[in-house]
């Protein structure tokens, strides 16, 4: 009788045990996109900078070792960007995003689409440069690397589709998704996309699960926090979720401090919440981007790895800002003599190279270039018409009669002032290093259905990029009618009726009305050879191009060099009528 009273004591020990509460801080950012010095000039100097951001993080683990039970860091994607500081890193040998990942001690980070933009051969070199100190995985559970060996190659030792990880005794998994419009939107390469997320994480849910995970964390970047909300209805089992790609600010009202400007932007509270398939309350987080905010989620767990509640007073977006900030912190040195410094030095030297000098502020807002005509977006487009038709025949291409510029490529998002252009402007705007390029002999049917696509989203500025900046022709679209519409292979299913009228810079017609004359003549386009391989959707991939030998950064430089000044008569903050949206019905 006696060990059988032993026994059941133990037994209740060990129920006791293993229902016994977990609390778990959350450490999370996306969206870092290379923006390792600060978040800009003027008074956004004391804010932001991956230094101050890894202050802050040591400061919030140390608190959550003392006050929790455990600490879990994580990001949801695009891990790095190409720009002035991403350029440092391509100049110099050294991928600075790639040490500063490294330092920060991250378990695990989401694959986003910018980490594509150079092409799976580089990221798979990105990757295996963070394993010096903490071992980061990058996870993405959607995505499948068979057709690509250098990527496949990290699989199981740095890349994964999900990971569990073990928190002071606690099993924490986290699954990775990224966006199933990946191959439209990034130089992806042979990656498979799968685009049924739903399929893909609910099968990483259940192998978690059997790997004994307790708590469940989605990190996902599809792109749009909205996109996360709906897939949590229709998903069982994940416990918190961490979105990216939205660039979308959650903070409660006054109890959050934000970054001066930040207040209007703010999207919702911080956590949101969304009713999962078991009738499960799951809180869903996110930050801006470029090491501007460090999220902190504390969460407290039954032994079952339930939801019981969310620290509102310790959870909320922290911001990242220097000493002369109230509540900022110091820079972590190593971070500052390692990252920071050598890529303020080349970053400066960019800045101090005035190559032009504008009359007229330039509207960069991402808002504008993605949704109407906007004045730098102008001045883009010509750029890379005035460098086509200079090197057209060295590289044995057709002279074009016409540039496209997506939207999206615009990255500086700003107004930038009337003043001196210097290098670093023409790299804020256009960051990428698209190759410029020549695209052959479109007909007057595929100029519409190109032009079709730049207005399929617009929806003013919100959605992609695909929104065209032109030179060399102008159109009308009218948004109340129907959109085109790509099957999955990205061919045209329906084609749409939005755009009304186009006509050439010499007057020659290509579409009245909404119908296509069949009797203009073919045309050659400038681009970057984004678009040119049928980036956001652009209906070219098929079509024969040329590359010129100059990226969309180098061209506009060298654009601004031979004019000299930009003037509000040549570039007009209102426009010129290059798009004019309108009501045709």
């Amino acid at each position: 009788m006696r060990y059988l009273i032993v026994a059941f004591a133990s037994l209740f020990l060990l129920t006791a045990c293993s229902q016994q509460e977990f609390t778990l801080t959350v450490l999370h950012n996306n969206d870092a996109e290379s923006q390792l010095i600060n978040l800009g000039e003027g008074e956004l100097q004391n804010y932001g900078g991956v230094a101050h951001f890894k202050s802050l993080a040591d400061t919030v683990k140390a608190w959550a070792d003392g006050h929790t039970d455990g600490w879990i860091m994580l990001t949801s994607g695009d891990n790095f960007l190409a720009g002035p500081e991403w350029n440092a890193s391509i100049e110099k040998g050294v991928f600075y995003d790639a040490l500063a990942i490294d330092r920060l001690g991250y378990h695990a980070l989401c694959l986003g689409n910018h980490d594509f933009d150079s092409g799976p051969a580089t990221l798979a070199v990105f990757i295996d440069a963070t394993g010096e100190v903490s071992h980061p995985w990058f996870i993405s559970c959607n995505l499948d690397f068979q057709n690509e060996p250098e990527m496949q190659a990290l699989v199981g030792t740095k890349l994964a589709q999900s990971k569990a990880f073990d928190i002071n005794g606690t099993t924490v998994g986290v699954i990775g998704v990224t966006t199933p419009n990946l191959n439209f939107v990034s130089a992806t390469g042979r990656t498979i996309v799968q685009s049924d997320v739903l399929t893909e994480v609910s099968a990483e849910v259940d192998a978690l699960t059997r790997q004994g995970a307790k708590v469940i964390i989605l990190v996902s970047h599809l792109q749009g926090i909205e996109e996360d909300m709906a897939l949590i209805h229709q998903l069982s089992g994940v416990d918190i979720v961490i979105a990216g790609g939205g660039d979308e600010l959650l903070a409660t009202v006054p109890d959050d401090a934000l970054i001066p400007g930040d207040e209007s932007e703010r999207y919702g509270d911080y956590p949101m919440y969304a009713t999962d398939t078991d009738g499960h309350s799951v809180p869903v987080v996110t930050t801006r981007g470029n090491f501007g905010y460090l999220g902190v989620l504390v969460a407290t767990f039954d032994g079952h790895g339930k939801l019981l509640h969310v620290d509102d007073v310790a959870s909320g977006p922290r911001v990242v800002a220097n000493t002369k900030v109230e509540g900022g912190v110091p820079p972590n040195q190593r971070m500052l003599n390692e990252v920071v410094t050598p890529v303020r030095a080349y970053v400066d030297d960019l800045d101090d190279n005035i190559i032009a000098s504008s009359t007229v502020k330039l509207d960069g807002i991402r808002n504008h270039v993605r949704g109407q005509e906007a004045n730098a977006g102008n001045l883009i487009a010509d750029a890379l018409l005035w460098n086509a038709k200079r090197l057209h025949a060295q590289f044995n291409a057709p002279e074009p009669e016409v540039a496209i510029q997506n939207g999206g490529g615009i990255r500086n998002d700003s107004y930038i002032p009337a003043g001196a252009i210097s290098e670093l402007t023409t790299f804020n705007m256009l960051p990428f290093g698209n190759q410029l390029c020549v695209v052959h002999d479109l007909t007057p049917q595929e100029v519409k259905d190109m032009l079709e696509n730049a207005v399929s989203a617009a929806n003013g500025g919100a959605g992609t990029g695909r929104f065209a900046q032109v030179a060399g022709l102008r159109f009308d679209y009218d948004m109340s009618r129907s959109e085109q519409v790509y099957a999955e292979d990205n061919t045209i299913a329906m084609p749409g009726e939005r755009i009304r009228n186009v006509w050439l810079d010499d007057g020659t017609v290509m579409v009245k009305d909404g119908v296509v004359n069949e009797d203009a003549p073919h045309i050659d386009i400038a681009c970057g050879d984004f678009l040119a391989r049928g980036g956001d959707q652009y209906p070219l991939f098929h079509k024969q191009r040329t590359l010129l030998g100059v990226s969309d950064q180098q061209a506009l430089a060298a654009y601004l060099r031979h004019i000299g000044k930009v003037t509000a008569k040549d570039y007009p903050l209102s426009g010129e009528g290059r798009s004019r949206a309108v009501s045709s019905r």
